[in-house]
């Protein structure tokens, strides 16, 4: 079924009106040689457009109501035919293949202004004999044929404007959702790799003070103390996204961002970062990805691992950046276990940037986590919210 489009809604009104004008006119004029009393006629073409007027309300507040509408309107344009001596109303003919062009598509519009020529030629035929001899029958054919391919064309541009805008309409719908898609997992990948990676810190502090707190109250106050310290470098992860949100995002520095991972929880495991190379040319995007792959594999080492010793090393050549994360965990199949959200995460963040990433481990052979990044072309500026913590 074609779908309904809009007509183009001042064009009928309009020519209602240039009719119904031009009939009184005609009479007025003394010009009206049509049959029967011209009174009784005049007040019946007179209802007949006003009829009209009332069906393009009609079909503005019930446009499902097509085929009932398109009767109505050609019986009632052939009333104001019949009852319009002036022969000015034929061009209402127009308005049938215009009006179906909009509800029923191309092929129903050509056939309808096939048969509104037809009709014209019957008409012809059965009142005017020789008709095509003379000169004014022969102008009203021709001009009828060529409304009726100017009403033709003006309805296809009009479906074609109305389609169009629909299809922009469901485009920007859809870009749209995925947007909203979009961020959802940058906030998901945010919240996971910055509160995620600090709870994850308090969890093993606070098991230590809880172990050491009867055998070594030194230690368990230590504990406590890189707790504390990790609940403020939690506040200070949501402060950055805020301001990541609110647009107030400054230029991170991935050295410093890499150096704050060795100092997170020391007691267990301990961690060790080398950073070499130059990150102007970097943009936001690169160093936020290198700074939140190392911090999940740190956070992996130290959650699932039970590692002793992880090193970072990130080396920034001058088209590409390459950071190592290793550590001497227990290890694990990448192709069974590697599903997790956190390497997801790291996997989503490192390919938005065009870069790769490469987990090679095994059940105790510890873990060496490989991340790829090249050097972008974009501007070194905040990008979507992201920044290094």
């Amino acid at each position: 079924m074609v779908a309904a489009y809009v007509p183009v809604r001042w064009v009928a009104p309009l020519l209602y009106g240039v009719v119904l004008t031009g009939g009184p006119y005609s009479a007025a004029a003394d010009l009206d040689d049509g049959p029967g009393p011209t009174a009784w006629r005049m007040a019946g073409f007179v209802a007949a457009i006003g009829a009209l007027f009332a069906l393009e309300a009609v079909g503005r507040r019930r446009p499902a109501v097509r085929v009932p509408l398109l009767l109505a309107r050609c019986a009632l344009i052939g009333a104001v035919v019949l009852l319009d001596a002036s022969g000015l109303s034929q061009v209402l003919f127009v308005l049938v293949p215009f009006t179906a062009y909009f509800a029923f598509g191309r092929t129903a519009a050509l056939a309808l202004a096939a048969l509104c020529l037809a009709g014209l030629l019957t008409g012809y035929l059965l009142t005017a004999p020789g008709w095509y001899r003379e000169q004014e029958y022969v102008a009203d054919l021709l001009m009828l044929c060529v409304g009726l391919v100017l009403a033709i064309a003006m309805a296809a541009v009009g479906v074609g404007e109305q389609r169009a805008r629909l299809e922009v309409e469901a485009y920007a719908a859809r870009v749209a959702e995925l947007s909203a898609a979009t961020e959802r997992n940058r906030l998901a990948r945010d919240i996971h790799d910055s509160l995620g990676h600090h709870l994850t810190a308090m969890s093993v502090q606070l098991e230590m003070a809880a172990d050491f707190q009867s055998l070594d109250p030194d230690a368990a106050r230590r504990a406590l103390d890189e707790a504390r310290r990790s609940v403020r470098l939690a506040l200070g992860d949501v402060r950055q996204s805020v301001r990541a949100l609110r647009d107030e995002a400054t230029r991170p520095t991935l050295s410093a961002a890499l150096a704050a991972l060795a100092q997170d929880g020391a007691a267990r495991p301990r961690v060790t970062v080398e950073v070499s190379g130059d990150e102007d040319g970097y943009g936001v995007a690169e160093l936020t990805a290198l700074y939140r792959a190392a911090q999940e594999a740190v956070t992996n080492a130290r959650r699932h691992a039970g590692a002793s010793r992880v090193t970072v090393v990130a080396r920034l050549a001058g088209d590409t950046a390459r950071l190592e994360v290793t550590d001497d965990g227990r290890g694990f199949a990448p192709d069974v276990d590697a599903a997790g959200f956190g390497l997801l995460g790291m996997r989503e963040r490192v390919h938005l940037v065009a870069g790769s990433v490469d987990v090679d481990s095994g059940p105790g052979a510890g873990t060496r986590v490989t991340v790829t990044v090249p050097r972008g072309t974009r501007p070194t500026s905040p990008v979507a919210g992201e920044a290094v913590t």
